[in-house]
């Protein structure tokens, strides 16, 4: 029978490169100099560190940049607030999306069994599976859920015949 799993998951070590790069491009630019600007990544969450928002919308910029560069869709960083750290200086968290979370993967499995398709989708961890007898209505369910989820970049893996 044909499947597939719906899946969210970055390429963390093309993450690790972008955030790397990011923190070469901070330590030569101009209007970087004798500033507290940093970055860091921990696990799956990235940490910017400067001394105003102004300066954490720029180093997420670049961030962003370096990601798009690197084929690594930006909508997996979900940006935190920013907060204050002791004195003049603010933090910013961004958390690396990977997996689908309970609800999103309830609404993968509501739109699929509203789309009267004959495939069926089955929650699995952190993961969704969709199994039909054709591979035409596999493939009919991978352009809707590109259409109607929009906000999580989803990519589909697993595909079996």
């Amino acid at each position: 029978m044909p499947s597939f799993d719906t899946v969210c998951e970055p390429d963390l070590v093309e993450v690790k490169n972008a955030v790397e790069n990011t923190a070469k491009e901070i330590a030569t630019r101009f209007d970087f100099k004798g500033t507290s600007a940093g970055i860091e990544l921990k696990d799956k969450e990235i940490t910017l560190l400067g001394d105003a928002e102004f300066q954490l919308t720029q180093i997420a910029d670049i961030l962003r940049a370096k990601l798009a560069k690197r084929d690594v869709d930006v909508r997996f960083l979900d940006m935190g607030e920013v907060q204050k750290v002791g004195g003049d200086k603010v933090k910013q968290v961004a958390k690396v999306r990977s997996g689908i979370e309970s609800e999103l993967a309830k609404k993968i499995q509501r739109l699929v069994k509203d789309s009267k398709l004959k495939v069926q989708a089955a929650i699995q961890g952190e993961s969704v599976r969709v199994t039909g007898a054709k591979r035409d209505d596999l493939q009919a369910v991978m352009a809707l859920l590109r259409k109607e989820v929009a906000d999580v970049p989803l990519s589909f893996n697993n595909f079996r015949d």
